[in-house]
């Protein structure tokens, strides 16, 4: 008698050659991604001449620069300002945006799809368009050269974002959880505190996030708005551009220094970003 194996099915075989292809494809874009930044770290342990006439990755690396940026400006009272003016508007962006967001999802109104395409279309209006009203203002209430201001800036910037994702956060809690709180007599303090923000958690969390990112490495603004007193790392960097050309390797020395503390927050809390971007995406 002649056996017959069970052949397996044609998709099954094909199976592993494309996660195989999907992996090499994901490699190369994140490594593509990341080139710059490697670049960018490595010019920084150069001298000025090597990073001009040698740009290999083959080189004697030096402190030179490093040793050059932190003589020639405090990158503490920089870093100080970035911390200050990046989380304290994230946390006054989501004091306004958790209520807010509270309100369109659980309350609408006939108003409220519209109110949120209007927020998301502010996005679209280029900074350039409002500079000039908003550093007269600034400059006629003393807010030029404050964290005071870029706080304020900063969240009116990222406030349209933050509305949003928390909107979509709430959309996806059940409501049944709320209805029942407010059954037992909580009131709406106690549903938003107790009921709400601790199922949301992980959306908040990512939320905030992305905001203190986003201020972190907005450049436009600070560059308009401040000179010393509150400049944030942003204007670090480009301090480092002069009318005499660009020193590379200083700049790319000062560029990973500014960079740096962000790129640790989000490396330490990915896990949190990516399980609260995906928040209510599976039920």
């Amino acid at each position: 008698m002649t056996t017959h194996r069970n052949s397996a099915p044609a998709h099954t075989r094909s199976l592993p050659i494309r996660q195989l292809v999907l992996t090499l494809l994901g490699w190369s874009i994140a490594l593509i991604i990341f080139f710059p930044i490697l670049w960018m770290v490595l010019t920084g342990f150069k001298t000025e001449t090597a990073a001009i006439a040698d740009p290999s990755f083959i080189f004697s690396p030096t402190l030179e620069s490093y040793q050059e940026v932190q003589a020639r400006s405090g990158y503490a009272r920089f870093a100080l300002n970035s911390i200050a003016v990046a989380f304290g508007s994230t946390f006054l962006a989501l004091l306004i945006a958790i209520p807010s967001a509270y309100a369109m999802a659980f309350l609408p109104t006939k108003r409220t799809k519209g109110t949120l395409l209007w927020m998301l279309s502010t996005k679209m209006l280029p900074p350039v368009g409002v500079l000039v009203p908003i550093y007269l203002i600034f400059r006629d209430v003393g807010l030029l050269d404050t964290r005071t201001g870029l706080i304020i800036i900063y969240t009116l910037m990222n406030l349209p974002i933050v509305v949003w994702m928390l909107y979509t956060f709430f959309k996806d809690m059940p409501k049944d959880i709320l209805e029942a709180g407010r059954m037992d007599g909580a009131s709406i303090l106690q549903e938003v505190f107790f009921l709400l923000l601790p199922l949301t958690l992980p959306g908040i969390a990512s939320t905030g996030l992305l905001s203190v990112i986003l201020s972190w490495n907005e450049a436009f603004w600070s560059l308009n708005l401040t000179s010393s007193k509150a400049a944030p790392l942003t204007a670090y960097i480009a301090s480092f551009s002069s009318p005499e050309g660009l020193f590379w390797a200083k700049l790319s020395a000062a560029s990973t220094m500014a960079i740096a503390p962000i790129l640790i927050l989000g490396w330490m809390t990915q896990k949190q970003m990516v399980r609260g971007l995906t928040f209510g995406a599976v039920k």
